[in-house]
């Protein structure tokens, strides 16, 4: 603990501390909550997209086996151009947002290849695609996961630290000055009867 200056000036400076202390505590508080209901969410939708990512990989081990037959698959089928992200804010954190995804059109001879080859490569798109969200998630909790840790911090140090420290010097301080005040009403009386005494 800092020392501190036992005066009028300090005693009205930390009172100014506690109130603001006081006053932003709720909000950091208010904040942390959101956040960590903001990451929950965003877990949630990191199952539900995991899940939909494996029910339609098993719905590719069904019929996988047609890939067998040689079509001539070493061409590319899938190509992705760009993914599509925007920011988006939460409680002033700033994270990305998945948005979507464009993949570039691949010319292949329809009758050359089968028609099983058209699901394939939406089916392949549609995981793709789940796999770059679940990548944006990732990256939402994490940043979401930062910001929750240093609130987290502010408010253990205002409700543990800087409250309790304030209101103890508040305490230390008003003793201090009670007692001098109380000192100079005693000098005063002293001082006032040898008047009296010498004047008598």
């Amino acid at each position: 603990m800092a020392k501190i200056k036992l005066t009028k000036n300090e005693l009205k400076k930390q009172k100014d501390a506690l109130k603001m202390y006081t006053r932003y505590l709720p909000t950091l508080i208010l904040k942390k909550q959101q956040l960590q209901m903001e990451i929950r969410k965003v877990e949630e939708r990191e199952e539900s997209v995991r899940n939909e990512k494996e029910a339609l990989e098993d719905d590719f081990r069904r019929w996988i086996g047609v890939f067998g037959e040689d079509v001539g698959l070493d061409e590319t089928l899938l190509v992705l151009e760009e993914i599509q992200t925007g920011i988006g804010n939460i409680a002033g954190v700033s994270i990305p947002v998945f948005s979507g995804a464009r993949f570039a059109p691949v010319a292949y001879d329809l009758w050359l290849k089968p028609l099983w080859v058209d699901k394939a490569v939406k089916e392949l798109q549609r995981v793709m695609l789940l796999d770059l969200e679940l990548r944006v998630l990732e990256e939402q909790r994490r940043l979401l996961a930062i910001e929750l840790r240093t609130t987290t911090q502010r408010v253990n140090l205002f409700e543990k630290v800087m409250i309790p420290e304030t209101r103890v010097n508040i305490k230390k301080i008003s003793i201090y000055l009670g007692d001098q005040q109380t000192a100079a009403v005693v000098r005063g009386k002293i001082a006032k009867r040898g008047l009296e005494r010498v004047a008598g």
